[in-house]
């Protein structure tokens, strides 16, 4: 199953937008240290992920999300529980 999904840092608050076909597994490699890009941000949460029919739709959705560079959009995403992007 493909997802988009969005970490939250417990140290500052930023976000990583991301996506996977095993979001159990990408999760422990976030958390054990395994990712350059979310090693430095400590103690991360889930806030949100999204199941999509096939990987090649939730890498677009993740590009997307990542083009937008706002902190105030990705919040209203994740307190609206959905992301409502077309791939």
């Amino acid at each position: 199953m493909p997802f988009v999904y969005i970490l939250k840092s417990l140290k500052d608050g930023r976000y990583y937008i991301g996506s996977t076909i095993n979001i159990q597994q990408r999760l422990k490699s976030h958390q054990d240290g395994y990712n350059h890009s979310t090693k430095r941000m400590g103690r991360l949460e889930l806030v949100l992920y999204q199941e999509y029919d096939t990987i090649q739709k939730a890498r677009k959705i993740e590009i997307k999300l990542k083009r937008l560079k706002r902190h105030d959009y990705i919040d209203k995403i994740v307190k609206d529980g959905h992301i409502n992007i077309r791939p």
